[in-house]
């Protein structure tokens, strides 16, 4: 019976859909963190009758037809990359973007990768990385007895030292900006790299035309929202129990049919 393999692609593809809501939840504290959301196209139709060919005569025709779908599909994985609450830290070196754009890291391979966290601090060479250690980009290095670090909304980073009556200016910030953000390949670590899909990624400075300002001391929280994840997950666990009633309404008449053949 087709409705069988129809009914094994629903419940195939609604396991996916609470993997991804299982994702979801799992970062609901992670900064920065995009909340996704699982895509579903149908599968090919099999034609038990055409429509609009001539069924008796030349001017009748068949106004539909038949069809039937063979199930569904995972089309894609969304990554919904709206703007989260912003958080207040205290932290001078906890940088926020509020709008468009993504911070700019040197990753392990000694690329450039791409994140919105902003959770940055100092290694052992003054030099500002993230929570793993990649350097920010442009590398900027707070000098020795620094007493206090500002970041302006435009990017500008400058650094009060002991001894120096006025701030000095020790980098400016840049975000980059991607026509297709949906694009990015996710590495993990909240760290995101540039795809063929993405295109190519355009950089300025916060504040500027199209690029979003940053907020120091603040960090962005993720944007799931538990009661909508609670609510998918319930519509998903209820239509993967209806396409497993119809498995076994499916094998139930198959065994009707094996009986009476016996």
């Amino acid at each position: 019976m087709r409705a069988l393999d129809i009914a094994a692609t629903g419940m195939s593809a609604q396991q996916l859909n609470v993997e991804v809501i299982a994702n979801n939840i799992a970062n609901i504290n992670t900064t920065a963190f995009k909340r996704a959301r699982a895509e579903f196209t149908d599968l090919l139709y099999q034609t038990e009758r055409l429509q609009g060919v001539s069924s008796r005569g030349r001017d009748a025709t068949i106004p539909e037809g038949a069809q039937i779908g063979l199930g569904v599909r995972t089309a894609a994985i969304r990554n919904l990359n709206i703007q989260g609450a912003l958080t207040n830290t205290g932290n001078s070196l906890d940088l926020a973007i509020s709008g468009k754009g993504w911070f700019q890291v040197v990753g392990a391979d000694g690329q450039t990768v791409y994140t919105r966290d902003g959770a940055f601090s100092t290694n052992a060479t003054g030099q500002i990385v993230t929570a793993d250690g990649y350097t920010v980009v442009p590398a900027m290095q707070v000098p020795n007895n620094t007493i206090s670090v500002n970041v302006s909304q435009s990017g500008l980073v400058t650094a009060s030292v002991a001894g120096q009556t006025s701030p000095q200016q020790i980098g400016q910030l840049t975000l980059a900006n991607f026509p297709n953000e949906a694009g990015l390949e996710a590495l993990g670590n909240n760290l995101f790299r540039e795809t063929a899909a993405s295109g190519q990624p355009a950089t300025g400075a916060p504040a500027d035309t199209g690029f979003g300002v940053v907020n120091q001391g603040y960090l962005e929280a993720s944007n799931v929202d538990p009661v909508k994840e609670i609510t998918d997950l319930i519509s998903a666990q209820r239509a993967y129990e209806m396409n497993s009633k119809i498995i076994q309404a499916a094998d139930d008449m198959s065994s009707v049919i094996t009986k009476n053949i016996r």
